[in-house]
């Protein structure tokens, strides 16, 4: 009964605030992707950490779309030698992920 108090819960929760929502989709598919093989949030790995793309897009008309664009084609020379490859993700998934990525602080 606990587990179900708990969703019905989370579930009401995520519905008043889209945002919250936005976040946990995100987050998971950073998690079942291939993201988290070369990002963290908060520190660089192989490519740079999500704060800091945060931070080189902040403010830019269009930067959902092109990082969406980068996330989905890949992506060579934005962040050093290092290529990005292009990911196994839908539209919609990257979309998801570049507005999640940017609301990196």
């Amino acid at each position: 009964m606990k587990v179900t108090a708990f969703s019905l819960a989370a579930l009401a929760a995520a519905s008043l605030s889209p945002g919250l929502a936005l976040a946990a989709d995100a987050e998971t598919l950073y998690q079942a992707k291939a993201c988290v093989a070369c990002h963290k949030i908060d520190g660089p790995m192989v490519g740079p950490s999500y704060q800091d793309v945060a931070k080189k897009y902040a403010g830019q008309d269009g930067a959902a779309t092109t990082l969406a664009k980068h996330i989905k084609e890949g992506s060579q020379g934005i962040w050093g030698a290092i290529p990005m490859p292009p990911n196994a993700v839908t539209d919609e998934e990257a979309k998801t992920l570049a507005e999640w990525i940017l609301q990196q602080k």
